[in-house]
C-alpha cells in the first residue's frame, strides 16, 4: 500500500481518536474548506501550523490580480490616478494581510 509523503518520509504512523460526531463532521467540513484532508488537518491543528481555507487562498489571489490591475491603471495612466490607485492598494493591501492571518 502507498502513503503519502511528508518531505521524504512516508507517514506510516496511526492514531486512532475517538470523537463526537458533531466534532466529527466540524473536522470534516474545516477540512474541505481548507482543501486539505482530514489527516493533515489534524496534524496542522495539533503541531501549530497555520491553515488558511481554499476560498480564501482563491480570494488572495484575486485581489493580487486585481492589484496588478490597478499598477497597470497607474503606470499607463502616468500617475494622474496616483492618489486613489495608491489608496485602493493600501486598502487591497489590507484585506489581504486580514485574509491571510484568518481574520
Amino acid at each position: 500500500m502507498v502513503f503519502k509523503t511528508k518531505g521524504t518520509s512516508p507517514l506510516t504512523a496511526r492514531v486512532n481518536l475517538r470523537l463526537l460526531p458533531d466534532e466529527h463532521e466540524q473536522l470534516k467540513s474545516d477540512a474541505h474548506s481548507a482543501g486539505i484532508c482530514l489527516s493533515e488537518i489534524v496534524r496542522s491543528r495539533y503541531f501549530g501550523k497555520k491553515i488558511t481555507a481554499k476560498v480564501d487562498q482563491e480570494m488572495i489571489r484575486e485581489l493580487r490580480r486585481v492589484g496588478g490591475l490597478l499598477k497597470a491603471v497607474h503606470v499607463e495612466s502616468a500617475g494622474a490616478y496616483s492618489k486613489q490607485t495608491a489608496d485602493a492598494l493600501v486598502q487591497l493591501g489590507q484585506v489581504i494581510d486580514q485574509l491571510a492571518k484568518g481574520k
